[in-house]
């Protein structure tokens, strides 16, 4: 299930919100020129931690890892990655969407079980 493509799209479209957050929250925590900055450098902070590190072989990405991690550590990534996003929308005072989005992520992690069970054997 946790390669599904149907999966695959929610999973993709979580990391494009939580980072699209990451950017919302940037763009607020500041008034002056700095959020510009703030606004590119902290979503691509979050997406280069993303796209690096890697459990080799992971079905549900391409299979390749620039730096290869144990499952569990990706799993913590993971975990933080949209944690982080959706802890910066209810910061930002949308705190109903930030429980909806968790509980779609919760939801995924469940459906994606077997993904869950092989990084953690990994």
């Amino acid at each position: 299930m946790g390669s599904n493509p149907i999966n695959l799209a929610l999973r993709f479209l979580l990391e494009v919100t939580a980072l699209f957050a990451m950017g919302m929250w940037a763009w607020k925590l500041s008034d002056s020129w700095i959020r510009f900055i703030l606004v590119i450098v902290i979503p691509i902070i979050a997406m280069a931690i993303w796209g690096t590190f890697a459990v080799h072989d992971d079905p549900s990405r391409s299979g390749q890892a620039l730096i290869q991690v144990s499952g569990t550590i990706r799993l913590l990534i993971e975990f933080a990655f949209f944690g982080i996003g959706f802890w910066m929308i209810y910061n930002m005072g949308y705190s109903k969407i930030s429980f909806i989005l968790a509980i779609i992520v919760v939801l995924h992690y469940i459906v994606s079980y077997d993904r869950i069970i092989w990084l953690l054997s990994s």
